[in-house]
């Protein structure tokens, strides 16, 4: 499935991963069934037109599906100020109690996040608050910012009654982080659609959008045909969204995401081999690629063990001994039992650009993406100058675009 290399992946310009995107194929709402959706079909440089729900016959019988359960939170408040004017608030990572978003979404109350901050220059100083019901009972958030930096600000929430769980008060309070590019507030629709319906642990802010199409009924039919799943996290942050500015890839800061995986999975990959592993959508693609990265810095550097595990951009493309999948993994499963776990968790800022080899995904279900964007690059990767090709058939069959848009499923070694 790689792609012949490019000298050096830094080397890259944005500008050569482009093409013209009318606003009118953006989707603007989700359809309303979600495996309706259009299916765009890449098989060994072959295209055909389908539905979503026709998936489980597009797939090799023998192959594995891999999804992000991560679930989409309300990230962004709409706080007011003692004025009567507003202050939007976009939670992006929390920083204090705790950094792990699963701990963070159980504090109670108080917590300090990073936010983005809308309105800021109006916010001159004093606490901002939100009013929210929970069981019938009026309560109360209040956010004060701590520290200003560059992009973003640090702000100190607390709230009454203080024993609520901050996702319970995020879950109240909040409102669905849709895409910019929606321009439009969130629904009750949004609630239900802008979720994954196997979406399972918190801490997302932006959906895992691959996972959108999928209903229960194609779950069961996948799993009728013997089709195996299995499940990886990796909460999606808001530099999802973030353009590529840098005329070279080499100056582009990829953003970091945290992940957790399951040693259950680590040792199905080991089973599963060599049959395809199919990645839904591009998050669950980077974390699979990301275990191999993991695995073989543990192995090159056996004092990483003791330390947080974490995979720098730029890993995959250094001149060094490449390790075999199996001890990549052999390694990943040493160091959950060095540390009495049976869950891996990591963060990493992998970039996926032409030039990258792939280690563990075969295949990949996804939607189509902006241009000039990461997510576009790795897709470019995966099928080389072909990328061309589906994104021009796309636009010629009016295919619907990004989040809300319709599917791929791309199969380059069939």
């Amino acid at each position: 499935m790689s792609v012949a290399p490019t000298p050096d992946p830094r080397q890259l310009s944005i500008q050569d991963f482009t093409y013209q995107l009318p606003p009118e194929r953006i989707a603007p709402e989700p359809l309303a069934h979600r495996d309706q959706s259009r299916l765009l079909v890449y098989r060994q440089g072959h295209i055909t037109d389908q539905r979503f729900h026709t998936l489980p016959a597009e797939l090799p019988t023998d192959s594995l599906l891999v999804f992000n359960d991560t679930k989409v939170v309300r990230a962004r408040l709409f706080a007011h100020k003692p004025t009567g004017g507003i202050v939007e608030l976009f939670c992006l990572e929390p920083v204090a109690p705790h950094r792990a978003i699963e701990l963070a979404m159980q504090q109670t109350g108080s917590c300090v996040w990073k936010c983005l901050v809308g309105n800021g220059k109006r916010w001159k100083a004093g606490p901002v608050q939100v009013e929210f019901e929970v069981n019938g009972e009026t309560a109360v958030l209040t956010a004060e910012r701590q520290e200003v930096a560059e992009g973003y600000s640090l702000i100190a929430f607390r709230w009454t009654p203080p024993t609520l769980p901050f996702a319970e008060v995020l879950r109240a309070a909040g409102h669905l982080p849709l895409p910019p590019y929606l321009n439009r507030a969130d629904t009750d629709l949004d609630a239900v659609r802008y979720q994954t319906v196997y979406a399972a642990h918190e801490g997302a802010v932006a959906a895992p959008t691959a996972g959108l199409h999928f209903s229960d009924a194609v779950l069961a039919e996948l799993d009728a045909r013997g089709v195996g799943r299995a499940t990886v996290t990796l909460h999606v942050g808001a530099g999802t969204f973030q353009p590529v500015k840098a005329d070279h890839m080499a100056d582009h800061p990829m953003h970091a995401e945290p992940i957790s995986v399951e040693r259950d999975l680590l040792q199905r990959l080991l089973t599963h081999a060599p049959r395809p592993v199919i990645a839904v959508g591009t998050t669950s693609l980077r974390t699979l690629e990301s275990l191999y990265w993991l695995g073989a810095q543990l192995l090159r550097e056996p004092q990483a063990a003791v330390a947080a595990l974490h995979l720098t951009q730029w890993e995959p493309y250094h001149p060094s001994p490449a390790p075999t999948l199996e001890a990549a993994l052999q390694a990943l499963l040493a160091y959950l039992d060095q540390h009495q776990t049976d869950t891996l968790h990591a963060t990493t800022q992998l970039l996926i650009a032409p030039g990258y080899t792939f280690r563990v995904v075969r295949g990949l279900i996804t939607n189509f993406h902006q241009p000039e964007s990461t997510l576009l690059l790795l897709v470019a990767a995966l099928l080389g100058p072909d990328w061309r090709r589906v994104y021009d058939h796309a636009l010629a069959h009016d295919y619907r675009f990004l989040s809300y848009g319709d599917s791929s499923l791309l199969l380059p070694n069939g």
